[in-house]
């Protein structure tokens, strides 16, 4: 990684419930590793999870990356943005079944709301099928302004995520 940026730390999270879930996501946890500037560090294991808001689709896939990277936050998210697009990601609808879908989780401990980037991101307090595989590969990661992850997942106890095999 060359760069005259300084390299941040970023979790990515990724879910999937069409065209071969599981191959979805392991395609793209190796995609990210190659991304410009950036390196993988570490993978979840995978999730089965139920879908959130439209009930009506496949159960997901998800995981959740963590990488180094030069790039810049949007630098970023237009390289995740094109990446999801190359898997075929159509967006019909909010919550609607995808492909492939990766979001910025953290990056650093950058706390922001701009053009179309909010971070942390707005909602992964509230979903256990992102906790969990954060979790997962870092425990002892604090979310801005909600605590430590693990206490964030113990408030979604009720939520249904189970871990699959590879």
């Amino acid at each position: 990684m060359h760069s005259q940026n300084p390299v941040k730390r970023a979790y990515i999270g990724l879910g999937s419930n069409l065209a071969d879930p599981r191959g979805q996501i392991l395609k793209a946890f190796a995609e990210l590793g190659k991304l410009p500037q950036t390196r993988l560090l570490s993978r979840s294991s995978l999730y089965r999870s139920a879908p959130v808001g439209y009930a009506g689709q496949p159960d997901f896939i998800n995981a959740v990356a963590e990488i180094a990277t030069a790039l810049g936050a949007h630098e970023l998210l237009a390289s995740l943005l094109d990446m999801e697009h190359r898997h075929g990601r159509v967006r019909e609808f909010r919550n609607a079944p995808r492909v492939l879908d990766l979001d910025i989780l953290l990056y650093d401990d950058l706390s922001c709301h701009e053009n179309g980037l909010t971070l942390p991101h707005p909602r992964m307090h509230e979903r256990a099928f992102v906790l969990r595989p954060l979790h997962e590969i870092a425990p002892g990661r604090i979310i801005g302004g909600h605590g430590p992850v693990g206490e964030c997942l113990e408030k979604c106890a009720g939520q249904r995520v189970e871990r699959v095999e590879e």
